[in-house]
């Protein structure tokens, strides 16, 4: 970052001459798709742009700068990223000064980058996961030489510390303790693209969440691609547990959440660290993705529907409070009916407070791709419905239980779909709705709940 540091100066004092000969400032838009690893990196990116001297600002055509932050975790994914870059393409005509730079997952793909490189001109550079950091160093190079650029992944994935950040407005933060994954599930594309894993020290971890809780933050979410593998690649004499148990020790009012979790590493000792904490939140989101052993050896998931439930029962034995969330995928290559049941039957047993549910989207690349018992697209949707129904009926008796009861909200504001209530989130992550005021937001509020529902939660908060 030393040697980036340089860079942004440069560009700094690049920029201050434009605003003093044009009386305006040079500003910055960034897009994000994917996941909030891509939100914490984007805010690394808009970070080192205002550091640039750019502003911020919340329009593409109000840019000189444009950088597009991809996901490759779906095929549609990547498609709606193309898209928007393709929308861009008039604003490149009516000034042909704009830089548009594309990141992130998708363009870690060589297929994708020569997509860009020969589908879309106008992209001035094209950088990886593993290079975010180089955003300066691309933007001096794209100036002085007038070419495109395509930064190729690092030969030895690393952690740049020091990286500016802008936040995002708010009183959620989201911390990264880690990158990459060593899993290598045969339908997931996120070795490929985030590389190995690597983890921070917990000196800087605990710096980073101490200096959020200083500035008003009220709920931070630890970031990894498996959070569980956590100091295992640097032989720290410490884990995942540990960390969060240090972090614990700040002082200040707070909630620590966490994501995501490999069942096959989530151990005693962190339910019982959780368990213990008083900052950690009773919230364990556990991916299952399928309920059939069979299927779960083909994803190379390491790990059977009985190994998965003796964790989930280890959480409500120790956290009988706890919200446990999970990710479900239908239609995986070779899933037959009877695969498909035993997900539902395993819906009924873990009885989920809530699921993140996904079809199948073959990734190039990965062993899934290759096999030939690929399931029809009208097969998926109708097994996707049946998911959704079963699951929406165990939602919503698990809010049910909650009428009556006062739960701590964490007001996040006026709600985006109407603006006449506000929401929030319980310290589960299950979404409330109340009456409330502008002054209330950012704040820990007592919610006393009048109606559940299958997707939210509807209280009046307690004076």
């Amino acid at each position: 970052m030393e040697k980036q540091f340089e860079y942004i100066e440069k560009i700094k004092e690049d920029n201050l001459r434009y605003a003093e000969q044009n009386g305006a400032r040079r500003r910055a838009f960034v897009m994000t798709f994917g996941c909030q690893q891509n939100e914490a990196d984007s805010e690394k990116i808009a970070g080192m742009a205002e550091a640039m001297g750019y502003d911020i600002c919340e329009e593409p055509s109000a840019a000189s700068l444009i950088v597009v932050n991809t996901c490759a975790i779906r095929e549609h994914a990547e498609q709606k990223a193309l898209s928007v870059i393709g929308q861009y393409k008039h604003l490149k005509n009516k000034d042909p000064e704009l830089i548009i730079a594309v990141c992130g997952c998708m363009v870690t793909q060589e297929h994708r980058v020569n997509e860009i490189k020969f589908s879309y001109p106008y992209v001035d550079f094209v950088f990886g996961t593993s290079s975010i950091h180089r955003l300066p160093e691309l933007i001096f190079e794209k100036k002085r030489l007038s070419k495109r650029l395509y930064c190729p992944e690092e030969a030895e994935y690393l952690v740049a510390e020091g990286i500016p950040m802008k936040r995002k407005a708010g009183a959620r933060a989201w911390v990264s303790v880690m990158y990459g994954c060593n899993n290598f599930c045969s339908y997931c594309i996120v070795p490929y693209v985030r590389g190995r894993e690597r983890s921070r020290t917990r000196e800087a971890v605990y710096a980073e969440v101490k200096e959020l809780i200083e500035k008003g933050y009220k709920d931070i979410t630890l970031l990894g691609q498996n959070v569980n593998s956590y100091g295992k690649d640097s032989g720290y004499d410490y884990d995942f547990a540990d960390l969060i148990a240090y972090l614990d020790t700040i002082e200040g009012d707070y909630m620590l959440h966490f994501m995501t979790s490999h069942p096959k590493d989530a151990t005693k000792k962190l339910v019982d660290t959780m368990a213990e904490g008083k900052h950690i939140a009773h919230h364990f989101h556990l991916p299952m993705q399928s309920g059939s052993n069979s299927v779960l050896k083909e994803m190379n998931r390491r790990y059977t529907f009985d190994a998965y439930m003796e964790k989930v029962d280890y959480i409500r034995e120790k956290m009988p409070d706890a919200v446990i969330t999970s990710d479900i995928m239908v239609g995986f290559p070779g899933e037959s009916e009877e695969d498909f049941e035993d997900t539902l039957k395993a819906l009924r047993r873990a009885r989920f407070d809530m699921i993140y549910s996904f079809i199948y989207s073959p990734r190039k690349g990965t062993p899934a791709a290759e096999l030939e018992e690929q399931i029809p697209e009208n097969v998926k949707s109708a097994r996707f419905e049946r998911l959704l129904a079963t699951q929406n009926a165990i939602s919503l008796e698990m809010n049910k239980p909650l009428e009556g009861k006062t739960i701590r909200v964490l007001c996040d504001g006026r709600s985006k779909n109407n603006s006449s209530v506000f929401s929030g989130r319980t310290e589960g992550n299950k979404i409330v709705f109340f009456d409330g005021e502008d002054t209330d937001t950012g704040k820990f509020l007592n919610v006393t709940i009048e109606r559940a529902d299958t997707f939210a939660l509807y209280g009046k908060i307690v004076k």
